[in-house]
């Protein structure tokens, strides 16, 4: 069973989340937070899987409150935004979401995201892949980029799986096209995210756009 919290100031929105969620087998919604305040006081309270975060919401916004989440190990984070990037975004990444998925998914991608995500594997939405990416090489990204020698520590083959993470592959896609095994790749993604001292896979792929690699 995946415990779910669903971060959401909007009730008709939240109320829609939690109808899509509570529909799946397999899902748990174990609580409801109107703003970022509460869901980190909810997450310390219920530990959930998982926490479905809205970006923007009031008395603490999103990237805040996944930052205070994740630092203190109290769940993982799918974030949930409209489709226009902004800083948001890339503050959600860097502040250690396993995940970004756009509001207006289908419910039956909304649920295939929650359940890769507490799978352990990364996930971000196409539309948001394509947007990243493209940010990246426009150089619009604002935040200071990351030194290539942090790269130093990490082997061939783990620099070729940080490369497909950078894609936004999973795991499955990384072991078709560096044929290997799937559990091989887990343990790749996990060593050089230990070694890079990321928090997600999803930072790694953020990472690997900023340095080109």
């Amino acid at each position: 069973m995946i415990r779910v919290l669903v971060a959401e100031d909007q009730s008709a929105v939240r109320a829609g989340l939690v109808l899509i969620l509570r529909s799946a087998p397999g899902i748990e919604v174990v609580g409801e937070a109107a703003d970022g305040e509460q869901a980190v006081a909810l997450a310390r309270e219920l530990r959930p899987d998982l926490v479905l975060m809205d970006v923007q919401m009031p008395r603490l916004d999103g990237v805040s409150a996944t930052r205070q989440v994740v630092a203190e190990g109290l769940a993982d984070v799918l974030v949930l935004t409209t489709f226009d990037l902004d800083e948001y975004v890339f503050g959600a990444l860097r502040a250690g979401a396993s995940g970004f998925l756009l509001k207006n998914t289908e419910a039956g991608d909304l649920l295939d995201a929650v359940r890769t995500v507490a799978r352990g594997e990364g996930l971000i939405a196409p539309a948001v892949t394509r947007r990243l990416i493209a940010e990246f090489a426009a150089g619009s990204v604002r935040e200071p980029s990351a030194d290539p020698a942090v790269l130093d520590t990490l082997t061939r083959r783990e620099r070729e799986v940080l490369s497909c993470l950078g894609e936004g592959l999973s795991n499955a896609d990384i072991a078709t096209r560096l044929d290997m095994a799937e559990a091989t790749v887990k343990t790749h993604v996990s060593r050089l995210l230990g070694k890079l001292e990321l928090r997600s896979r999803v930072q790694a792929a953020v990472l690997a756009q900023e340095l080109g690699v």
